[in-house]
């Protein structure tokens, strides 16, 4: 179990900070997992999507989770050092990685060429246990993993190595490229290379632990996708890829705080490029949040408000690199009052999904841009 402390927003020096709701990872987990039917790997890379590595792998094993995957080896280590002993993928260690500690943590590593089983296998030798490795093939992704050509020189590679005890083969993987497009007709083209990849494997003498190639959106629309294991991410933080679930609930709320309130003319001109005047005698209010923390600059230009004191005021004009000015009208809002750039929806905020579907990006891009120099304040 872990503890959650939660700091008042007023030891909050920079005035902007990402309130975690680490209950609601353990409620998406669960979801995630009952909807999957399989054992489910709860991805926490870059930063947790934003919410935190450590924090949120815990809050997703408390949910469920039986396995964690991560793009880095970095990552995989830093979870071990905070005393999590759950299975951890790490599945993009890069050409020069420390090998040898991820053998000595009993990590898992995504091995997509006999070349980086090679350097794997050698670091297995050199510590005197066997490394534990998920090979990955290429299905038409055409990013990692082994084309169809290579495949056997891999598997054949894998099978040499765990016959001499220097690894064992404990998974079998592949990712998805357009899941998230139901019916898409590469789905099924991937799914029966996968099939294919894993019969060589088998007929070779590999029997994998697991092997996976779902995502969240395949977890959520492709039965015939789940084999032994959903790789869940996006949807352990509250969003869908697909159509809503209603069970899931956004983890984070991005919040700032008022700087400044004053008054200006009509037809006063706001911040860089005078793009926005207000029509009348307004007050605009200075809040510290810009696009270095995580607010897009096209944010203003795409109409988004954010809530000032519980009601929502639009962006005047473009959003700096560390300030963002709102229009509050006649109203007069005061310095310290909470602004939410976006969360639940419950109070009639944005939802990160419906700010990313009015910029044209991903929810992931925005919460994954959050700069780990954004306090979070974890809660429950």
């Amino acid at each position: 179990m872990f503890s959650i402390r939660r700091t008042a927003t007023t030891n909050v020096a920079h005035g902007t900070y990402a309130r975690i709701d680490l209950a609601a990872i353990s409620s998406n987990t669960a979801a995630m997992a009952a909807a999957g039917g399989v054992p489910l790997m709860a991805v926490v890379k870059s930063n947790a999507y934003g919410h935190g590595l450590v924090p949120a792998a815990r809050a997703a094993l408390d949910g469920g989770a039986r396995r964690l995957g991560v793009a880095q080896l970095d990552d995989a280590l830093a979870l071990r050092r905070a005393g999590i002993s759950a299975p951890i993928l790490a599945w993009l260690p890069w050409r020069r990685a420390d090998y040898d500690a991820a053998v000595l943590a009993d990590v898992e590593l995504g091995v997509e060429a006999p070349w980086r089983l090679d350097l794997v296998a050698e670091a297995a030798e050199r510590n005197g246990r066997p490394a534990r490795v998920h090979l990955e093939v290429d299905t038409g992704l055409s990013r990692g993993g082994a084309t169809a050509d290579d495949w056997p020189q891999l598997v054949q590679a894998a099978r040499e190595a765990q016959a001499a005890g220097r690894v064992r083969v404990t998974g079998v993987f592949s990712q998805l490229a357009c899941a998230e497009v139901p019916g898409h007709p590469s789905i099924s083209v991937q799914l029966g290379a996968f099939d294919d990849a894993l019969g060589y494997a088998s007929a070779a003498g590999l029997e994998p632990e697991v092997r996976h190639i779902a995502n969240s959106a395949a977890a959520l629309t492709l039965p015939e996708s789940r084999y032994d294991l959903v790789r869940a991410g996006l949807t352990l933080y509250g969003v869908s890829p697909v159509e809503p679930v209603g069970e899931l609930i956004p983890a984070m709320t991005l919040c700032s705080t008022v700087a400044t309130v004053k008054r200006i003319p009509a037809g006063a001109g706001v911040m860089y490029g005078l793009t926005y005047r207000v029509p009348v005698d307004s007050t605009v209010v200075v809040v510290p949040v810009g696009y270095a923390d995580g607010l897009p600059r096209a944010a203003g230009t795409a109409g988004a408000e954010l809530l000032v004191a519980g009601r929502p005021r639009p962006i005047a004009g473009v959003v700096g690199m560390e300030q963002t000015v709102l229009d509050a009208g006649q109203d007069l809002p005061s310095p310290g009052d909470e602004v939410v750039v976006f969360g639940t929806g419950a109070d009639g905020e944005l939802t990160v999904a419906e700010l990313a579907q009015r910029l044209r990006m991903l929810p992931a891009e925005i919460l994954s841009g959050i700069p780990a120099t954004i306090p979070r304040i974890y809660e429950s």
